[in-house]
């Protein structure tokens, strides 16, 4: 099968082995793949993966269950034990044993076929399209920020970031009502949020008072954080999408002096944003701009790492 590894350096691969299925796993055939930040990071030697990258996809069942045959799905990415303490506790998404797709002890979707637990899967609805669905797992993942906090009409709320995930979160801030601020450097990107009626600011015109009730930080980077300290009130809170792997110039002394609540953010339900997508809550599609057959993952990789682009999808269906 085609399949885009991570050993000692990126390499796609046009005869790769296919994986076979264990107890309790289903084959899928993937069909669309999408290209997000944590891949990026990936290949710059965040978690020391080796394998197949990727965790965002939409296929089709090929084998396994016959109840889940041919059925066309989304599929959760950590994969667990479902005895430990974490599992057991309902926090499975943090079992002490869990291995990740594409990111942590298990081979990813960017790859013809990919064999994953049946359990961790859900059935996509005839309304939605493949490019909606592949955005499932990202959504999921903006939807776990309302879990964390209580956003509402009266919530002084920013998103730091207006790139791939900073406007999925943005999105789904505004369906509360919350009185909402995007802050980012693409003015292209910038508009996509003005265009759902929320107010954006390029960060060079930004004025920081230190009066916002939760800043929510998409951006990757340390600076990214920094301007989030000094955004937020004392006692406010910072919600925290991003991962600094290895990085430095984190400046921590405003969090304590000024009390300031930091909440990590991961990944969220499913049921969630495939819900959102079919009542049309999010609109995912525009954001799409670029998509390259699996034969070219190494020039969508590259393109994913350029400014210009949002979503960049791979196309497994020919």
């Amino acid at each position: 099968m085609r399949a885009l590894t991570l050993e000692n350096h990126l390499q796609f691969q046009a005869n790769h082995a296919q994986p076979r299925s264990g107890d309790g796993e289903c084959l899928v055939r993937v069909r669309l793949a999408g290209i997000c930040a944590t891949d990026l990071q990936l290949v710059n030697g965040y978690m020391r993966f080796r394998g197949i990258l990727g965790h965002e996809f939409v296929g089709v069942v090929e084998s396994g269950s016959s109840s889940w045959q041919g059925k066309r799905v989304v599929c959760e990415i950590n994969c667990v034990c479902r005895a430990c303490d974490m599992c057991l506790s309902g926090l499975a998404n943090h079992c002490r044993k869990r291995t990740v797709l594409g990111i942590d002890g298990r081979d990813g979707c960017f790859a013809d076929f990919i064999c994953v637990p049946e359990a961790n899967l859900h059935e996509v609805p005839d309304a939605l399209t493949d490019e909606q669905a592949v955005f499932v797992e990202p959504l999921a993942a903006a939807y776990q920020t309302l879990s964390q906090y209580p956003f509402g009409p009266k919530t002084k709320a920013t998103v730091i970031g207006s790139g791939r995930l900073g406007l999925l979160v943005t999105q789904v801030l505004a369906t509360t009502g919350c009185k909402l601020t995007v802050i980012g450097r693409n003015e292209v990107k910038l508009s996509l949020a003005e265009k759902r009626g929320v107010q954006a600011v390029h960060v060079d015109e930004l004025v920081c008072r230190g009066d916002h009730d939760v800043v929510v930080e998409c951006t990757g980077s340390p600076a990214g954080f920094d301007l989030a300290t000094r955004l937020v009130r004392p006692r406010g809170s910072i919600v925290l999408k991003s991962t600094y792997a290895g990085e430095q110039g984190v400046n921590l002394a405003s969090v304590v002096v000024n009390e300031i609540t930091v909440l990590g953010s991961r990944c969220g339900l499913f049921s969630e944003a495939l819900d959102a997508l079919v009542r049309e809550a999010v609109e995912v599609r525009s954001m799409i701009t670029r998509t390259f057959p699996i034969d070219q993952a190494m020039e969508a990789m590259a393109s994913a790492a350029r400014p210009e682009h949002l979503k960049v999808l791979l196309d497994m269906r020919k």
